[in-house]
C-alpha cells in the first residue's frame, strides 16, 4: 500500500505553530505535559507529538486538550 505524500511546508508551519500556541497555553496553566495527557485521555508521548508539530490531532483530541488546559478551542488554533 502506498504511502501519502507529507503535508506541504506551509500545513506543517501551522501545524508547529498550532502546537506552539497549545505549549504556551499548558506553560500558563502550569501544567506538565503528564497532567495534560492524563487530563485528556492520551498518552504523553501522543501529546508531546501533538505539542511538537510532529503529529496531526484529530479535532476530537483538540477539544479534549482544550478542556483539559482550560481554555476555549479557538485560542490553541487562532492563527
Amino acid at each position: 500500500m502506498p504511502r501519502s505524500a507529507p503535508p506541504p511546508d506551509h500545513v506543517l508551519a501551522r501545524r508547529r505553530a498550532a502546537g506552539d500556541r497549545i505549549r504556551a497555553a499548558r506553560l500558563a496553566a502550569r501544567l506538565t505535559q503528564q497532567v495534560v495527557a492524563e487530563r485528556a485521555g492520551m498518552d504523553r508521548a501522543t501529546y508531546n507529538r501533538i505539542e511538537q508539530g510532529h503529529s496531526s490531532p484529530l479535532l476530537d483530541s483538540l477539544f479534549l486538550i482544550a478542556d483539559a488546559i482550560g481554555v476555549p478551542l479557538a485560542d490553541l488554533v487562532r492563527e
